[in-house]
């Protein structure tokens, strides 16, 4: 492992702040890099920023685990798995330099591989988190047979800080496919909804499909017979592997449209459906993205009608940018909630206006 990165445990710092914090009946808002500020309610908070407290733990690439402290940059991170030959296989998007590994666990999102390799939450093995009485406790492990019980650590992955202050996680990491090929086929959305069914039925080595423009853009990963025998048969034009890191990052034109951005993430294979406005298909359809001027009630009755929900990733065009929690989920998140924060200092209001 790189030698010449930063390492600083700075979770003594972390851990008196909260506890004052508490003492204080004073809100806080966690920062890292701020990449994804925009994502959520805003919090009126002191702040209270993971940066300083960063660095590999351990790393042993035989092992398939990483550990790092919160405030590590996620792309010193992948640097050093890029070296080894391994990834997040969840491929996480960093909108910009300053991501860290705590906001990718905080807020849980995955990038084009996410429903053939997993999310963010399934690569989770363990965590430290300073909790709202102020304690520093470490849930989990470093492989997977040691979770057991009431799994907090992967409670962690979209809870958007709301749940408590996470200073170190272990994730899992595989190595990189042998084979990487990607192609673009011109095809309307329903023809390639049709395409796509039938490469899941044939277990094509498929790890990113998405439809924008009338064209179906496809990643092929995994060993080189098989990827070879996949192009031979989807056929199509070869394409540049950029598509996919735009896509993940949303630098594509599609999010350039002022139109307020919409996430809808619904059951595998749901066919398509009536939308108000310009939809890209992403992961095979199971989310698409929409950009459209239509109220958020109309939307979200969409993707409810469909089992699924709309969450708004434009700030300040909904009043809730997360779809909201049927009576039951209240319930219990407000339980969660006050099990593991009870002062409520952390992030209030962050996902709901009730928590």
């Amino acid at each position: 492992m790189r030698r010449d990165l930063i390492s600083i445990d700075d979770s003594e710092r972390l851990v008196d702040h909260v506890q004052r914090a508490i003492a204080r009946k004073q809100p806080l808002r966690i920062r890292g890099g701020d990449s994804k500020a925009f994502l959520g309610r805003s919090v009126e908070g002191e702040d209270i920023d993971t940066r300083s407290h960063r660095g590999i733990v351990s790393y042993e690439p035989s092992e398939l685990v990483i550990t790092a402290r919160a405030g590590t940059p996620l792309a010193e991170l992948n640097a050093i798995l890029d070296e080894a030959g391994q990834m997040l296989p969840c491929e996480p998007p960093t909108f910009g330099e300053n991501a860290t590994i705590g906001g990718v666990v905080a807020t849980g999102l995955s990038g084009p591989r996410r429903p053939w390799a997993g999310s963010v939450r399934d690569f989770v093995l363990g965590c430290r988190i300073v909790t709202g009485e102020g304690k520093h406790l470490r849930f989990g492990g470093q492989v997977m047979k040691n979770v057991a019980g009431y799994d907090v650590s992967r409670l962690m992955s979209g809870s958007f800080g709301c749940l408590g202050l996470i200073t170190e996680v272990s994730m899992k990491v595989l190595p990189k496919p042998r084979e990487t090929r990607c192609l673009s086929l011109a095809l309307e959305a329903g023809e390639a909804m049709r395409e796509l069914a039938s490469w899941r039925k044939a277990a094509l080595p498929v790890s990113g499909a998405c439809h924008v423009d009338g064209r179906l853009h496809v990643r092929l990963e995994g060993g080189t017979g098989s990827v070879r025998a996949a192009v031979d048969r989807i056929g199509g034009d070869h394409a540049d592997a950029q598509f996919w890191s735009d896509l993940r990052e949303q630098r594509l034109s599609f999010f350039s449209d002022e139109r307020p951005l919409w996430r809808l993430s619904l059951p595998n294979a749901t066919p398509l459906i009536g939308m108000p406005g310009d939809v890209m298909l992403d992961w095979g359809g199971a989310q698409r993205w929409l950009k459209s001027e239509a109220s958020a009630d109309v939307i979200r009755g969409i993707a409810s009608a469909a089992g699924g929900h709309a969450t708004c990733f434009t700030p300040g065009r909904a009043v809730d940018p997360f779809h909201p929690l049927a009576a039951p989920l209240v319930r219990f998140h407000r339980q969660l909630k006050e099990r593991l924060d009870p002062h409520g200092v952390f992030n209030p209001g962050r996902m709901y206006a009730d928590y």
